[in-house]
């Protein structure tokens, strides 16, 4: 709740807790001023109670574990405030109620019964009080919980950022590298879709997401360039089918399964293929990376296995609960098939 609400309920209260003394002037008699503010009183002392609680002893003693002056000074308000209130109103009683002593004589229980009450009402509104501060302290600490969890996602997912452009970047280079000694034309075309991959990542990568028709345009001029040192071997296909491009996503989520790919899904001497695509409706997004298989050495530790790890952490911290992911090598062992699928929240 704003303050502008917790000032309106405060108010609301007090106008109830006002109108109160109304109920005990005799119906019919009308009701003076004096008479009103008399009655006041008790309801008045029932607010500097509530407040005295609301306000300090609560905050001050029994949050910083001081609760022997805290329940010290409440057993004190209470009792004698509560002595105070019946004397009170019997004061007040015996000033405008014509008859009061003729009608009514209070016996020793009877009065320790209203003082009773008095005590018990006085109570209530310690224990509402000190329930609404604790609440209150209790909300602001867990926003302060989830505000610096939040901030921890999001210095995680720029550190797993960091970690892929750098890796991105030298993989893109080495590839524009060889093309130059080949192709200057090529490799001049080639490094203007690396400085719009660059702007993507300098720029659009600030947000915690980004529309999924940006994020498709990246993995798209990503294959492309890729595609310019691959043999005539190789069959990449990349197909994109997106019914809402205003879709958002978290950005770069896939881009290491690409690389993968590119990277070890390709035989110097054999047939080989990737196929990439992405397929989203208004409720769902669907990345899927299939390459053909060449398993490594047992030496070379360069394979999935970093990448995958990436992807898989982005994935908790972006969409948790909300993914599902298929990912292994086929039965006869040729191809590795990763599918990604997203559930929007």
């Amino acid at each position: 709740m704003n303050r502008k609400t917790i000032a309106l309920i405060h108010i609301s209260v007090w106008i109830v807790l006002y109108l109160s003394p109304l109920t005990y002037i005799n119906h019919g008699e009308g009701v003076s001023l004096p008479h009103f503010l008399m009655l006041s009183i008790a309801p008045t002392i029932v607010l500097i109670v509530f407040y005295a609680n609301y306000l300090w002893l609560t905050p001050k003693y029994y949050v910083s574990g001081e609760k022997r002056y805290y329940f010290a000074a409440n057993i004190f308000m209470v009792v004698a405030f509560g002595f105070f209130i019946h004397n009170w109103m019997e004061y007040t009683h015996q000033l405008f109620d014509d008859g009061y002593h003729a009608n009514l004589r209070h016996s020793l229980l009877t009065d320790t019964l209203l003082i009773a009450r008095n005590i018990v009402n006085l109570i209530i509104s310690v224990a509402i009080a000190t329930t609404i501060q604790l609440a209150m302290r209790w909300r602001k600490a867990d926003n302060a919980r989830l505000e610096a969890e939040k901030a921890r996602t999001e210095a995680e997912l720029n550190s797993l950022r960091s970690q892929i452009n750098p890796h991105f970047l030298l993989n893109t280079l080495n590839n524009i590298y060889a093309l130059t000694a080949i192709n200057t034309e090529r490799a001049q075309g080639a490094i203007q879709q690396l400085s719009k991959l660059l702007r993507y990542l300098l720029y659009d990568l600030q947000e915690r997401e980004v529309p999924l028709s940006s994020e498709v345009q990246f993995i798209e001029n990503y294959v492309a360039l890729m595609k310019i040192r691959l043999p005539q071997n190789v069959d990449v296909e990349a197909y994109f089918h997106i019914a809402n491009p205003q879709l958002h996503v978290a950005p770069t989520l896939i881009i290491s399964l690409v690389e993968n790919a590119f990277k070890h899904g390709v035989s110097p001497t054999e047939k080989s293929f990737i196929h990439v695509s992405i397929v989203s409706d208004d409720k769902t997004i669907v990345f899927d990376v299939e390459n053909s298989n060449y398993p490594k050495s047992a030496t070379d530790h360069s394979g999935h296995g970093l990448g995958v790890k990436q992807v898989q952490r982005h994935l908790d911290l972006s969409y948790p609960n909300h993914y599902e992911w298929e990912r292994g090598v086929s039965a006869d062992g040729s191809a590795y098939h990763s599918t990604i699928t997203i559930h929007l929240k």
